[in-house]
């Protein structure tokens, strides 16, 4: 999933019962299975040393960790509207004290916990991450965090969440904004479809409030591939469909070139004064049509005639079947033996099998 660039837990291991190996479970999951950059959450402060003596041994000691911290403290500090939240304010000081970066959350619920006036929702939101911003900066001055502006909308005919909504893109759009003003690295959410299934409804829904939390400027944006029904379902076909969506995504960020080479003058005088007429086969075309252009893995782009010959393929039936691949030939292995059998040793608590991550 090249357009997927960080990982965070995509649900909770509700047979994990215990809240400390619940969270030494999901922590030790998603760095055994990834190499990206994971966003992880403590319950409690007591549960984060025994998750920091875990990461120092893979980073290979505190100092890897703390000059390369490859996991950040997702951390719902404040409780909206503008109140802090005990038991997150102290893992938050464990974290900081570990030399983990933390994202600072502020999920208010329009209508709800936040104003229900979209403006009104974000200065809410604002305040009470610049609180936050205020809170590590006295524990520790510079120490890295991410302005997590998070403000969710309400159906408020029912009072559901509406995660896939106009309201909610220009939410994270405004927030993505605000970060900017500040020049502050940002956070928010996007790609929380409404929809329970990977259709039409679930592709529009991420794609336009992707699309416009990127172009917003946002750096960071959470939750935008795999997720369904308002955060409260997950799909991993969906995760390999949003990889394209999200490469489209990119790729509008990324903007127009226009540069003095992009710009073709000398192109079009050759094409038009020398022939032959058209840029098929032109030095430019061969050349930009690796860097200009972005082809999804999954989406279907044939002709109709190609697309009814190759036996009309559906976009879900493409994606779980290469689901299936990855399942069945993707075993991630970048801990070594050694240190995984050391933890195993030392956190009993552990409780993916090694199959999982050796095939």
């Amino acid at each position: 999933m090249d357009n997927i660039h960080f990982f965070q837990r995509t649900m909770v291991p509700r047979d994990v019962v215990d809240p400390f190996e619940m969270d030494l479970n999901t922590l030790y999951a998603c760095v055994s299975g990834t190499t990206k950059h994971v966003g992880t959450s403590f319950t409690v402060r007591e549960n984060v040393r025994p998750a920091l003596d875990m990461l120092y041994q893979i980073a290979g000691g505190e100092e890897n960790f703390r000059a390369r911290p490859f996991v950040s403290n997702s951390n719902c500090f404040v409780v909206p509207p503008m109140k802090f939240a005990e038991d997150a304010c102290g893992v938050l000081e464990e974290c900081v004290k570990g030399g983990v970066p933390i994202l600072l959350l502020s999920a208010g619920q329009a209508g709800a916990t936040a104003p229900a006036a979209i403006a009104g929702a974000v200065v809410q939101a604002v305040a009470e991450v610049l609180a936050g911003l205020v809170y590590v900066n006295a524990l520790k001055p510079g120490h890295p965090a991410i302005f997590g502006t998070w403000p969710f909308v309400s159906d408020l005919r029912t009072g559901a969440m509406s995660g896939g909504s106009a309201e909610q893109a220009l939410l994270t759009s405004a927030c993505a904004q605000m970060a900017q003003f500040y020049d502050l690295p940002g956070g928010s959410a996007a790609g929380m479809a409404d929809s329970k299934l990977p259709d039409v409804q679930s592709g529009y829904e991420k794609g336009i409030t992707n699309v416009m939390a990127g172009l917003s400027g946002l750096n960071l944006v959470y939750e935008s591939a795999g997720m369904h029904a308002s955060l409260l379902g997950f799909c991993l076909e969906s995760l390999i469909i949003d990889n394209d969506m999200l490469g489209q995504c990119l790729r509008c960020v990324r903007g127009v070139d226009v540069s003095d080479e992009a710009l073709s003058v000398d192109v079009i005088a050759d094409v038009c004064l020398n022939g032959p007429g058209h840029y098929l086969g032109h030095a430019q075309t061969l050349k930009r049509m690796q860097t200009e252009y972005f082809y999804p893995a999954v989406a279907d782009r044939f002709s109709p005639k190609e697309w009814n010959e190759k036996g009309r393929p559906d976009l879900l039936q493409r994606a779980i079947a290469e689901k299936r691949r990855i399942l069945g030939s993707h075993f991630p292995s970048h801990i070594p033996r050694a240190i995984d059998d050391r933890l195993r040793a030392e956190f009993p608590a552990i409780q993916l099998p090694r199959s999982a991550m050796t095939g």
